[in-house]
């Protein structure tokens, strides 16, 4: 029987849904801006397609360096008067967002579902880590603060598209609640229609908030630099954090510079392959298109073919498709482990970087084919990419050093301990690593030696909630660290001296994770 696309899902439904919820911020032939407590129909849209099926969608309007200048500037008084606003009543005007947020949860979803093509159960699972993760800060936030002033001037934002709510809706949130004014670029890639939407119901309730969106080389010299700015959060690739970390060489303006490494997991002496197996299956949640996910495996090379019994049936489980398309009369959305990549640029890329590994003497041990995957009749299959997995990466492939950001595993194999820290340490710094050992001693004193901010034991380690804290060691963040009250006092003023964790030019201080 062929697959349907679920009725009522459409994009056109879905955005007369937006313009029903929001008039203020979605006309309908393109979104607004809004800053100076008003929308605006400042900048020139540029065409955007889903990676779900080429349909044409919203775009970010391209606003330009005079307008983010303007914007920063309104946001730097509306900051003077929000540090005047009591925390009750600060914690009331959440508290009421966060209610329009729940009221409007599955919108919210569906636009992530077209936007960046993630499935209804990872979809919903953004916007609800964000509403309840702001209703955690909001109970919790009298002693965070207490003694703790806001910041000079707002709060800047710059992240990536893949979680536009429990990642940079939260962080504005939590950034208004401690008092500050926010500022946030919407993502070029995707996002932009469920951050508008979230901002829209937000805004309501007389929240500081800003939202721009346009090219990162337009804006960064204002979001990053100017001198208005009391601290800029980012998220996103290596590349573009050492740009931002460049624009802040000659201040001394708070940062969070959230980047990417190569989270390992290694297999060391170990038996438990049904534990394993799961976790692998697990691993490829979102097509591994997130910070903390694990692309590859350094494996104890006697333990190779176990390994491989319980490697190979797990990546065949993996569930793809279109997150929408259904059996005809079927309730609910489908139940799968990834959708679409973010566009059919980075298919092409990732493509092409296997095939380079594999010509330079990588060793195929699974191609996945999209024929395997759940697709409406016709549809256009570009942005997707079934898994792969490629044994021994050479070291002039990219797929040996970097972060895929796709549903492509690299497996190592070594013979000692030296080995398996070194390959496990190939990118100086990451967010999270895991080993698999059956020996909980060795386990603790392999983990010691591994540059990752987390380490999990017979266990995946993630960014976190509430007030798990999260930070990267090396080349995998810049600035304070994050999670719990860290965030607030990120953005808060702490006693003369005090020492804050995170990676500074000056020093490291880690805390106990």
């Amino acid at each position: 029987m062929s697959l349907i696309r679920k009725p009522g899902t459409a994009w056109d439904e879905v955005y007369a849904r937006c313009r029903e919820a929001a008039p203020e911020a979605f006309h309908d032939d393109r979104l607004l801006n809004y800053w100076g407590g008003q929308w605006r129909r400042d900048g020139a849209p540029i065409p955007a397609t889903s990676p779900v099926d080429g349909t044409a969608i919203a775009g970010p309007p391209q606003v330009t360096a005079a307008t983010a200048t303007a914007a920063t500037r309104a946001a730097t008084e509306a900051h003077r008067g929000w540090v005047a606003v009591p925390l009750a009543e600060r914690k009331a005007r959440v508290t009421a967002a966060l209610d329009a947020l729940r009221e409007h949860r599955d919108l919210l979803a569906l636009l992530l579902v077209w936007e960046i093509g993630k499935p209804w159960r990872l979809a919903t699972a953004d916007v609800d880590r964000c509403i309840d993760g702001v209703r955690w800060y909001v109970e919790e936030i009298d002693s965070m603060v207490a003694g703790r002033p806001p910041l000079p001037g707002p709060i800047s934002n710059i992240s990536s598209w893949n979680y536009p709510m429990s990642v940079i809706m939260h962080a504005m949130l939590v950034q208004a609640l401690a008092g500050n004014a926010v500022i946030a670029k919407a993502p070029t890639d995707g996002g932009v229609s469920c951050l508008t939407l979230a901002t829209a119901l937000a805004a309501r309730h007389d929240l500081p908030l800003t939202l721009l969106s346009g090219g990162g080389a337009e804006l960064s010299s204002v979001l990053v630099a100017a001198p208005e700015i009391s601290c800029v959060f980012f998220v996103g690739g290596r590349s573009v954090g050492s740009q931002v970390a460049a624009g802040l060489v000659d201040s001394d303006k708070r940062h969070v510079l959230e980047q990417e490494g190569l989270n390992c997991w290694g297999v060391w002496e170990f038996s438990d392959w049904t534990t394993l197996g799961g976790n692998v299956r697990k691993s490829f949640e979102y097509a591994k298109q997130r910070c903390t996910a694990y692309p590859r495996y350094v494996v104890q090379r006697s333990l190779f073919d176990e390994f491989l019994a319980a490697y190979l049936p797990a990546v065949r489980d993996v569930r793809f498709g279109h997150p929408l398309a259904v059996e005809p009369g079927q309730d609910g959305f489908p139940d799968l482990d990834f959708g679409p990549l973010i566009k059919d640029a980075k298919v092409k890329e990732l493509t092409d970087a296997v095939d380079t590994a594999i010509a330079k003497g990588g060793v195929p041990l699974y191609r996945g084919s999209l024929d395997d995957g759940r697709f409406l009749p016709g549809q256009d299959r570009s942005a997707y990419l079934a898994p792969v997995a490629i044994l021994a990466p050479p070291p002039s492939s990219p797929l040996f050093h970097a972060e895929p950001f796709g549903p492509v595993d690299t497996i190592v194999l070594v013979d000692t301990e030296a080995e398996l820290l070194a390959a496990m340490n190939a990118s100086n710094g990451a967010l999270v690593a895991s080993l698999a050992c059956d020996d909980e001693a060795t386990a603790q004193r392999l983990s010691g030696e591994l540059q990752a901010f987390k380490v999990g034991i017979n266990r995946p380690r993630s960014r976190g909630d509430r007030q798990e804290v999260f930070g990267g060691r090396g080349a995998s963040w810049r600035g304070d660290f994050v999670g719990g009250s860290l965030l607030v006092h990120a953005v808060t003023e702490g006693p003369a001296g005090e020492r804050r964790y995170g990676n500074f030019p000056t020093h490291t201080h880690y805390p106990e994770v």
